[in-house]
């Protein structure tokens, strides 16, 4: 029977065992791709090396996509059944795709200083994706600070329900970055791999991008699933559980 995502995220030996070879899976990609982008794939004719920064920045603006896309799937199944676990689907979402966003903007702004000679322009792509960026960087910080307001965890049903409302709209955001460059005039570049004609790359570098996608996507799964399995262990251990406000308070001295 095959293990599901969920399955891959409990707590229990079949679980870890499932972990642990997505774990080994991610590394066989992970160095497949990195062969494939440095040695297979030839160097760009009118970008240089440059444009072997491809290879880690498309994935990472991919993934990120999918990361936010679990914060929605799991704000929705989490507002519908309130079940925790949900919860820390969406917030291990969230962390992941925040990482991968500030990732993205960071070589995208490095690929635009080697190729257009700077790091910065008010392009659609990026002000949309720094948007992006801001609206989750948001839903975490908000977690926390109702965490802290409330006096309990993060989790919570005092945190969860909120967070869960902000978690689905900021995925609307996400279709505007992704169309930003068809909408609006961009100096970024259009789809290549999903170009409505047949897309304008080499095999060879075709190839490659594949494989540094699935291979971000399967990293970005174990670390999606070893962080889900850290919260519900930080759930149910007790000494994790928020001292009562008193015996928080400093002794008083005289």
């Amino acid at each position: 029977m095959r293990a599901t995502t969920v399955d891959l995220a409990l707590d229990t030996r079949g679980g870890a065992a499932g972990r642990r070879t997505l774990g080994w899976t991610a590394g066989g990609l992970s160095a497949a791709a990195a062969l494939a982008g440095g040695f297979l794939a030839p160097t760009d004719a009118a970008q240089g090396p440059a444009q072997r920064l491809m290879y880690l920045h498309v994935p990472a603006a991919w993934v990120a996509y999918l990361a936010f896309g679990v914060v929605l799937a799991a704000s929705v199944a989490y507002l519908i059944g309130a079940d925790p676990r949900w919860d820390r689907f969406a917030r291990a979402g969230a962390e992941i795709g925040v990482v991968l966003t500030a990732l993205a903007i960071g070589t995208g702004s490095y690929w635009g200083h080697l190729v257009w000679g700077t790091w910065w322009a008010w392009d659609p792509r990026l002000v949309s994706t720094a948007l992006l960026l801001l609206t989750y960087t948001g839903y975490l910080a908000l977690r926390r600070t109702l965490a802290e307001r409330t006096g309990g965890r993060d989790g919570d049903r005092a945190v969860a329900r909120p967070a869960a409302v902000v978690g689905v709209a900021g995925f609307l955001l996400v279709p505007v970055v992704h169309f930003s460059v068809l909408w609006w005039r961009s100096l970024h570049q259009q789809a290549t791999m999903l170009a409505p004609e047949r897309p304008p790359i080499d095999p060879r570098m075709g190839l490659a991008l594949l494989l540094a996608v699935a291979a971000a996507s399967v990293v970005a799964l174990c670390v999606l699933l070893h962080r889900v399995v850290r919260l519900e262990r930080r759930r149910t251990d007790p000494a994790a559980t928020p001292a009562d406000p008193a015996r928080r308070a400093p002794a008083r001295v005289g």
